[in-house]
C-alpha cells in the first residue's frame, strides 16, 4: 500500500502563498509594472524545496539528495532540458524580423475590411512558428495598433485578437515550452499530441474567424497599412513547421531550423557570424529560468511523492471525479489552478505533470490526450489572467504607443480562448480516447 500524507503537500502551499502574495503586493499595492514577474520564481521553488527537505523524516540527508537526484535525473526531464536549449538557440538564430515580414506581406494582399481576420491568422502562424505567445504579442501588438488607427477597427478588438492568436501557437507549436513540458512529462510523442490537439484547436479557430469576420463587416473601415517585408527570412520557421507536422524527431527538426536559419541570416547579410553566435548564446540563456524551474520542480515532486503527498491528493481527486470523462476535467482543472497560482503556464504544467500521470493511469487516459489537456487548459487560463505576462505585455505595448486600455477591455475580446474552452469540454466528453501512443 502506498502511504498517504496530506501534510506532505505543504511545500506546494508555501510556494503558492509566497509567490502569489508577493506578486499581488508588487502588482497592485506597490504598482510595480509586471509585478508578478518581479517575483523570482526560482527562489520561490527553492524555499518550497527546503521545506520539503525538512519535512522528510527518517532518512539521511544523503538519501534525500538521492531521491531528489532521481526526480531531476529522469529521462523525460533531461530530454525536456535539451529541447528547451535547442528551441532557445533556434529563436536566437532566426530573430524576430521575419515575423513582421509575414504580417506585412499578408496585410498587403488583403482587403482592409479583412484586416482583423488576417491579424488573427498572422498571430496564429507567428506564435506557432516562434513557439512563444509573449514574443508574438510583443511583435504583433504594434501592428494591431496601426491597423486600429489606420482602418477604424476598435483597439480592444485588434489587441484581443492578437492575444488570442498568440495562445493558439503557444498551445500547438512544436517548439513551445508548454508543448515540450507536456509531451515529455507524459512520455508522449510531439506529433501524437499535435494531432490530438488539432481536434480541439481547429474548431475553436474556425469559429473565432467566423465571429471576427462577422464583426469586421459591421465596422466602418477607412483604410489599411503598408510596410516593406522580406519573406526569405520565413523559410526556417516553415521548415520547422513542416518537419514537426510530418513527424521528424524534434531534435532533428530544431537542428534543421538552426542550420537553415544560420545560412539564410548570414548569407543575406542580416547578421554577421559573430552576432549569429551571440544570438545563439542569448537564446540558450533565455531558457535558463525555465530549465532551472524544471529541475527544482522535479526534485520537489520527488520528495512530495516519497512523503505520500501525491497519494493523498489522488485520494481526494478520486472522491470528487468518477470515470474517464470527469477525470479528464480533473486534469484540466488541476493545471488551470496551478496556472492561476503561478501565472506561468509552463511552470503549471511541470508542477501538474507527475500528478496528472497518476490520474491518467487511474482513469485510463492516454498520454497524448493527457498532454493535450494539460497544454490546452494551461493556455486557456493563462490567456485570461489579468496579471499574466500575455495581457500585461499587450497593455504595455499599447501604452508605449500612446493609447490606454484596461486588462478587462482585452479579456472581453478574447474570443479564441473562450471558444477553445468550449471546444475542450466537447473534446473531453464527446470525443473517444485512443489508448495507443507511439
Amino acid at each position: 500500500m502506498k502511504k498517504s500524507n496530506s501534510l506532505a503537500l505543504i511545500p506546494i502551499g508555501v510556494f503558492v502563498i509566497f509567490y502569489l502574495s508577493l506578486g499581488i503586493i508588487f502588482e497592485y499595492v506597490m504598482k510595480i509594472p509586471m509585478g508578478f514577474y518581479n517575483v523570482p520564481v526560482v527562489v520561490a521553488f527553492l524555499i518550497a524545496l527546503f521545506v520539503a527537505i525538512i519535512q522528510t523524516k527518517g532518512i539521511s540527508f544523503d538519501k534525500k539528495f538521492e531521491i531528489m537526484g532521481q526526480g531531476a535525473g529522469d529521462k523525460n526531464i533531461i530530454t525536456m532540458l535539451l529541447i528547451f536549449l535547442l528551441a532557445g538557440i533556434f529563436v536566437g538564430v532566426v530573430g524576430r524580423g521575419s515575423a513582421e515580414s509575414v504580417a506585412y506581406f499578408m496585410l498587403s494582399i488583403t482587403p482592409p475590411k479583412l484586416a482583423v481576420v488576417v491579424l488573427f491568422i498572422i498571430s496564429c502562424f507567428v506564435s506557432t512558428a516562434m513557439g512563444t505567445s509573449v514574443g508574438t504579442i510583443t511583435l504583433i501588438t504594434p501592428i494591431a495598433v496601426a491597423i486600429s488607427e489606420g482602418s477604424g477597427f476598435a483597439l480592444p478588438l485588434c489587441v484581443g485578437t492578437v492575444v488570442g492568436g498568440a495562445m493558439f501557437g503557444d498551445n500547438l507549436s512544436f517548439i513551445s515550452d508548454t508543448t515540450i513540458a507536456a509531451c515529455n512529462g507524459q512520455g508522449c510523442a510531439m506529433k501524437d499530441k499535435f494531432r490530438t490537439n488539432l481536434a480541439i484547436v481547429v474548431p475553436a479557430a474556425i469559429a473565432t474567424l467566423a465571429l471576427i469576420f462577422a464583426l469586421s463587416f459591421s465596422s466602418d473601415v477607412t483604410g489599411g497599412i503598408m510596410k516593406e517585408y522580406d519573406l526569405i527570412q520565413v523559410i526556417p520557421y516553415v521548415l520547422v513547421l513542416i518537419c514537426g507536422i510530418i513527424g521528424i524527431n524534434v531534435f532533428v527538426t530544431l537542428l534543421v531550423g538552426i542550420i537553415s536559419g544560420s545560412i539564410i541570416m548570414t548569407a543575406t547579410g542580416v547578421v554577421s557570424f559573430p552576432d549569429l553566435l551571440a544570438g545563439m548564446g542569448s537564446g540558450a540563456s533565455g531558457m535558463f529560468e525555465t530549465a532551472m524551474v524544471a529541475i527544482l520542480v522535479s526534485s520537489l515532486c520527488a520528495l512530495i511523492k516519497h512523503n505520500g503527498g501525491f497519494e493523498a491528493l489522488l485520494n481526494g481527486i478520486r472522491r470528487v471525479f468518477k470515470g474517464k470523462k470527469s477525470g479528464q476535467l480533473g486534469i484540466g482543472l488541476l493545471v488551470g489552478l496551478m496556472d492561476i497560482a503561478t501565472a506561468n503556464n509552463t511552470v503549471a504544467i511541470v508542477m501538474a505533470n507527475p500528478i496528472a500521470t497518476e490520474m491518467a493511469k487511474d482513469f485510463d487516459i492516454s498520454p497524448r490526450k493527457t498532454a493535450s489537456i494539460l497544454d490546452t487548459f494551461s493556455c486557456i487560463s493563462q490567456g485570461f489572467l489579468p496579471y499574466g505576462a500575455q495581457i500585461l505585455v499587450a497593455l504595455s505595448a499599447v501604452t508605449t504607443l500612446g493609447y490606454k486600455l484596461s486588462a478587462f477591455d482585452v479579456i472581453a475580446n478574447l474570443f479564441y480562448p473562450m471558444l477553445l474552452l468550449l471546444s475542450s469540454l466537447i473534446f473531453m466528453f464527446f470525443i473517444p480516447d485512443k489508448k495507443k501512443s507511439k
